[in-house]
């Protein structure tokens, strides 16, 4: 394995570069996702999959339907004939025809907010037989939670409400229903790939995070509140993945997670995320100029917790590629940051698309193979007794040459940004690229540690 150094040194920031244009799903890419759930469905023996959204858990019902359930709960019943039919509370029945799928649609209020209208004549459980549910039939239901204890019967363990989970047993019996969660997510889900198009409609959302914690990045300075620095990080009505996080000092004051109007001291520790639907950004340092001003006992920081972070990180981008086995990267960054000692605890990468963590092939002896179409967020958290965090964690996709040569030719602009990107990662920063490593915005390992001091960043030197 080649040496590298890592140095601190004045540096040009990267460019803001969100196109401000999302770009929407086509049709021929629903139609491509619906042949993905059907084709998993006749593999897994499916005969009906009942799909659950709501507006915390919609990625598998949104991934075919095209919006997510405001306010309620929502069912899409799939057969494997492809006959689909949603089952939709009082305030999302009229977004029935708006869905990208053909389907019919069956009015339960059940699933409405309380004390609504509730007027049908008739019970959950005939409404689901009228939505297609059948007794006898394999039937999957999918919630957004993809069971892998190894203690547990995942088949038989479910994320979705029990009065649904029930009714859906009195009608199928009980031997037929299984968690079907593993058609949309884990090793070989429909969702864990994307095409172009999908990887266009995603750019826009990590481009766009990536700008947001640049721009809350320029603006600490000591006296800026919290709530300042939030605002930068919100923007255009875009709807957040995770909750905005900007904190100077103590986090989680009396459990308030949320930005207030406590304001940035010198020496203050510092974090700062956002996150959109296909990507997230987030920043950790201090409010320092240098060591000098760093709290007591912490002076070493950038030697003992950022330049081992930054090394691992930067060893994760140069060697990720397409066809490596997610146990092997694991055990990469175990190798250049010893978890005995940096003490990081989940999985140092994962897969991420509507909902900020997807899932994540990127385990201790996982033999999933990293593939072309994949989106990860470069999320290592090292946890130093003594010292506060560091974070840079972006978004980058791979994509093999057959992918590359299709973004190229339908997103030209996107791929112009990402060369850009690329080329700002190897030749300013220092860190050589695979050339299916495509960042998903222009920060991906930019990381000041100390955030008072704007014009300085971390940089990857190889040792002579």
């Amino acid at each position: 394995m080649k040496e590298y150094k890592v140095q601190l040194k004045s540096v040009q920031a990267p460019l803001k570069d969100c196109s401000c244009v999302p770009v929407l799903l086509s049709d021929a890419t629903i139609e491509e996702r619906k042949e993905k759930i059907l084709t998993r469905m006749k593999e897994n023996g499916i005969e009906q999959l009942i799909v659950y959204g709501d507006v915390e858990h919609g990625g598998n019902f949104k991934y075919l339907v095209g919006f997510y359930i405001r306010f309620e709960e929502g069912l899409l019943v799939i057969k494997d004939n492809g006959q689909m039919n949603l089952v939709l509370g009082n305030e999302n029945l009229n977004k029935a025809a708006k869905a990208r799928i053909h389907a019919g649609c069956i009015h339960v209020p059940m699933f409405s907010l309380p004390n609504q209208p509730s007027e049908c004549g008739r019970n959950l459980r005939d409404q689901l037989i009228a939505a297609g549910v059948e007794p006898g039939k394999h039937t999957g239901i999918a919630g957004w939670k993809l069971f892998t204890d190894p203690y547990e019967q995942n088949d038989k363990m479910f994320d979705v409400p029990a009065f649904i989970v029930d009714c859906v047993r009195s009608i199928a019996g009980e031997e037929y229903v299984t968690n079907a969660a593993a058609i949309f997510i884990g090793e070989n889900g429909a969702r864990t790939v994307n095409n172009a198009n999908e990887i266009a409609h995603y750019e826009f959302a990590a481009a766009l995070a990536s700008d947001c914690v640049l721009d809350a990045m320029d603006a600490i300075e000591e006296g800026t509140s919290e709530m300042m620095l939030g605002d930068k990080l919100n923007r255009y009505g875009q709807p957040n993945s995770v909750v905005t996080i900007a904190s100077s000092g103590p986090r989680f004051v009396k459990a308030n997670m949320y930005p207030t109007n406590n304001t940035v001291k010198v020496g203050d520790p510092i974090s700062l995320t956002t996150g959109y639907r296909g990507g997230l950004s987030s920043r950790a340092g201090y409010a320092v100029h240098n060591s000098d001003e760093m709290p007591e006992n912490m002076e070493d920081y950038l030697e003992k917790v950022v330049a081992p972070y930054f090394n691992a990180y930067a060893h994760w981008l140069s060697a990720i590629h397409v066809g490596m086995k997610g146990g092997e990267l694991y055990a990469l960054v175990e190798q250049v940051l010893p978890q005995s000692e940096y003490h990081w605890g989940l999985c140092p990468g994962h897969l991420t698309a509507e909902e900020e963590w997807l899932c994540s092939p990127i385990r201790k002896n996982s033999e999933e193979i990293l593939r072309s179409g994949m989106l990860l967020q470069i999320d290592i958290i090292p946890s130093v007794p003594g010292y506060g965090g560091v974070s840079a964690e972006s978004t980058i996709a791979l994509a093999d040459e057959a992918l590359r040569q299709e973004i190229q030719k339908e997103y030209p602009d996107m791929w112009e940004r990402m060369q850009v990107r690329r080329t700002y990662l190897q030749e300013v920063l220092g860190i050589p690229l695979p050339e299916e490593v495509l960042p998903m915005c222009s920060t991906v390992a930019y990381l000041r540690p100390y955030l008072l001091q704007k014009e300085q960043a971390l940089v990857w030197e190889p040792v002579k």
